[in-house]
């Protein structure tokens, strides 16, 4: 049992051990290779330096109407972002009529904003290069399902002047079955080959659509037809050095805190202490590493976000060490008091945890920007310290007790 329990510990140590040493410096063997965690981690606009402008949608259009313009309009921005080659864009929705956009890591400003928020250009181009009919002569783009395959395509429908145009260009390019070109900013979103005249402006672009695609076609279509005007409302640039230098100060006062908060584990509740700073980097390795399986961006307010869960992870150590101690000095043995503080610590980690998760879950709906990296960040330390407490910190204690039978309170802080 003594043999078991010592494989384990020696394990868990080993592990924390490797996985720290991989964080900070890589790990290269064989076809192994691993970045360091600082090269994995996506980083936000405020420690890579940047650009985030904000628009407002210049429309008297309320409720349903004006949140399918702000939707599709961010469907627009979106593949003029990812045409720039940029990683990591942030483009959500800011209240009822703004959209907001960081753009981490751009290097000419004023190029971006300037690209990002020109006025869509919607066009039907023929073969031959001449335009047919603009985006604002489209007057309906939606998805349909056709009732005979049960397969899905975009209804399109013109105004008077877009469907005399779009007659005369399917009548000439009928008899050939040629493609019709529709361009989004100078990108070709999609050809359909014309089959027959179509002289109602009534038109449908079929294809091997899924519900999916169909409507992030029909999307761009609208979006380039919209006769909305956004109004660029505040922008900034934060330089790569500025946000370099934050970064660097954020991570040197939380090595500093963290370390403090260990010493004092450690110092104050002497074995249980060393055992919850062991689980406390394992802590940080868990949150770390789950950022980057999921593939977030750490900004300044996830730092804190860090922290502040450093905090709470180190305060249910703290409230299962002080049961511990009560049980000691009520007369039981360490063995037994270490098992009754945890079962009596239980209820009150789980209370507070849940209620702080609620919270954070509160923060990440209605939050934007930087608050829905600080909610992802508490949420994912949440979880991560309640593992660490509860399983990680007990197995290592109980883990010594059993290896080293230790009997002197004083080990305990009592």
């Amino acid at each position: 049992m003594k043999f078991k329990n010592l494989s384990l510990f020696i394990l868990i140590i080993l592990i924390v051990a490797c996985f720290s040493y991989t964080a900070i410096n890589g790990l290269n063997i064989g076809n192994i290779k691993l970045s360091p965690v600082g090269k994995q981690i996506n980083q936000g606009l405020d420690l890579k330096g940047g650009v985030f402008v904000v628009y407002e949608a210049k429309t008297d259009a309320k409720g349903e109407e004006l949140s399918k313009i702000i939707d599709q309009t961010i469907e627009v921005f979106r593949k003029r972002v990812d045409g720039m080659g940029l990683t990591e864009p942030v483009i959500v929705k800011e209240g009822d009529n703004r959209i907001r956009i960081e753009l981490p890591g751009v290097n000419d400003a004023q190029q971006a904003i300037e690209t990002i928020g020109k006025t869509a250009q919607l066009q039907f181009i023929l073969p031959d290069g001449n335009v047919v009919v603009s985006g604002a002569e489209v007057t309906k783009a939606d998805v349909m399902i056709d009732s005979r395959n049960n397969q899905p395509f975009v209804s399109l429908e013109f105004n008077s002047e877009g469907s005399k145009k779009f007659a005369e260009a399917t009548r000439s390019l009928a008899p050939t079955n040629e493609p019709i070109f529709i361009v989004l900013d100078g990108e070709v979103i999609s050809s359909p080959r014309v089959n027959e005249e179509i002289p109602n402006g009534q038109a449908q672009v079929t294809g091997n659509f899924t519900i999916e695609s169909a409507s992030e076609l029909a999307g761009l279509i609208r979006a380039g037809a919209l006769p909305v005007d956004f109004e660029e409302v505040q922008s900034s640039t934060i330089t790569a050095t500025l946000g370099e230098e934050a970064l660097d100060k954020s991570i040197y006062g939380a090595s500093i805190g963290i370390l403090l908060v260990m010493l004092f584990m450690i110092l104050y509740y002497r074995l249980p202490g060393l055992m919850a700073a062991i689980a406390l980097v394992a802590y940080i390795l868990i949150v770390i590493y789950t950022y980057i399986g999921i593939n977030a961006t750490l900004t300044l307010p996830g730092i804190a976000a860090m922290i502040l869960s450093v905090g709470m992870a180190v305060d249910a150590n703290v409230i299962i060490f002080e049961r511990i101690k009560e049980e000691i000095r009520s007369g039981k043995s360490i063995r037994v008091s270490v098992d009754s503080g945890f079962q009596k610590a239980m209820s009150t980690i789980i209370d507070s945890q849940i209620t702080t998760f609620i919270a954070g879950i509160v923060l990440y709906n209605f939050g934007t920007g930087s608050i829905k990296g600080f909610a992802i960040t508490l949420m994912i330390g949440i979880v991560a310290s309640m593992f660490t407490a509860i399983i990680i910190t007990r197995f290592l204690l109980k883990s010594v007790i059993n290896l080293s039978n230790v009997k002197n309170t004083k080990f305990f802080g009592v």
